[in-house]
């Protein structure tokens, strides 16, 4: 048996009953053909960030070797194997001017994020990645090879964009590049403490009222741990870090950003004009593993009292570190594509992401904290993101709206009757 590939995710155990490396999309097809005959569960895992549980028994197929990127600048598309990290599409599409609709971390498969829905550093000007795919190579559960486009399997089309693994094994997809280079952003981060986190979250919540679509923003709150990877001025801080990313002219961000500067005396203020390859700067996500759990709320909208309710549950007081980051929705965001894809909750107005980590934490202990900030959200929580789902494997009520999932589990009874890839409403124990 082949090693089980190291992942980013190491807070659940993998223990497959086989590993198959696969190093083209044959080999792919032929481990989903053996697992079908067979009758094991398949898992898939690519760079392993987005591992959503344990996996247990079956057959894990690592994508990590399906590497290859190609750009057509003409068409302004590049094509993506299911092992690609984003950090490799940036690198090969910045030389023609261009730039995919990546996540915030460049060491993220850009496959699997894609699949999820794929927020974006630019999403509010440019939309989930999604909605920007033209074409997928696709293994389904009987080992057959297909080409899905919206003209070819319409169908499938549709649920594969934002419907995540449990349609098959995506080997590669063509997705559709924006022409940007550069951009202004960065981030200011402010001391949290005393009325500081209160103050900041609303002035930020007032903020995104008023930028136009070419703003993207978000802002995280957490309270850094007093050791030396961590830059002096954070370390043991409770910080709130808003972060900005604008493709205008440097000169109009400096403009819109001023009233955010307002908030209070800056720890650390980051913004600036850089090249579309220094995008993953602005948040500076950790590029080491670790182990984590964590989930994404769709909010329908948010007021500064119950972001100030969030901050005091998971800030100094709480009972276990969190990482809480709240995403600026709306804008392209907000606007379905056509073809219609199965992204979900399009009508949101913010992201809540919640990021626990598992050292000296046990998943109880967080779910429960987790559970405590939706209940203070109440109404305004609309429904949870698949790609912020990690470590809730057994959780998986209200990743898509009642008709979406309607829809996703007739098609998973069509083409993987036997749920290899997870069931019908089961999330398929793969990683990005």
């Amino acid at each position: 048996m082949t090693a089980v590939p190291a992942g980013f995710q190491t807070g659940f155990p993998v223990r497959p009953d086989l590993v198959v490396e696969a190093a083209d999309a044959e080999e792919v097809r032929a481990a989903v053909a053996r697992a079908a005959r067979e009758g094991h569960r398949i898992a898939l895992h690519a760079t392993g960030h987005g591992l959503p549980g344990p996996v247990d028994g079956g057959v894990l197929i690592s994508t990590r070797r399906l590497d290859e990127v190609r750009v057509d600048p003409e068409r302004r598309t590049a094509w993506i194997g299911a092992g690609v990290t984003w950090g490799q599409v940036i690198e090969a599409a910045a030389p023609h001017g261009l730039a995919p609709l990546n996540g915030s971390s460049p060491g993220v498969g850009a496959v699997s994020y894609t699949l999820g829905g794929g927020l974006g550093v630019l999403a509010r000007e440019f939309g989930y990645a999604a909605d920007r795919v033209r074409a997928l190579d696709l293994v389904t559960a009987d080992g057959s090879a297909r080409r899905v486009t919206a003209d070819g399997e319409p169908e499938l089309f549709w649920g594969l964009r934002g419907g995540g693994h449990r349609l098959g094994a995506v080997t590669g997809l063509e997705v559709g590049l924006v022409p940007v280079a550069r951009l202004y952003g960065g981030v200011l981060a402010f001391d949290g403490d005393g009325d500081g986190a209160a103050v900041v979250v609303r002035r930020w919540l007032e903020w995104t009222r008023t930028v136009p679509d070419t703003v993207t923003s978000s802002v995280a709150a957490m309270v850094y741990p007093p050791i030396p990877q961590v830059p002096e001025e954070l370390r043991g801080r409770y910080v709130l870090s808003v972060r900005v990313a604008f493709t205008g002219a440097a000169k109009e961000g400096e403009r819109l950003v001023a009233p955010l500067r307002a908030a209070g005396s800056a720890l650390r203020d980051s913004l600036r004009e850089m090249p579309y390859t220094d995008s993953h700067t602005i948040h500076n996500d950790p590029p080491f593993p670790h182990a984590y759990y964590g989930d994404g709320l769709m909010l329908s909208g948010l007021d500064a009292g119950r972001a100030a309710r969030v901050l005091e549950l998971t800030g100094r007081a709480a009972p276990a570190m969190t990482v809480v980051q709240l995403n600026h929705l709306g804008g392209a965001l907000a606007a379905a594509p056509d073809p219609d894809s199965a992204v979900p909750y399009r009508e949101a107005a913010y992201l809540l992401r919640l990021l626990t980590p598992l050292d000296g934490t046990d998943v109880a202990s967080a779910r429960a904290l987790h559970a405590e900030v939706a209940g203070a959200l109440g109404p305004l929580v609309v429904g949870r993101s698949l790609n912020f789902s990690f470590g809730g494997g057994d959780r998986t009520d209200r990743l898509h709206g009642p008709r979406t999932a309607k829809r996703l589990a007739g098609l998973v009874s069509r083409y993987d009757p036997a749920s290899l890839f997870g069931g019908p409403y089961g999330v398929s124990p793969g990683g990005r």
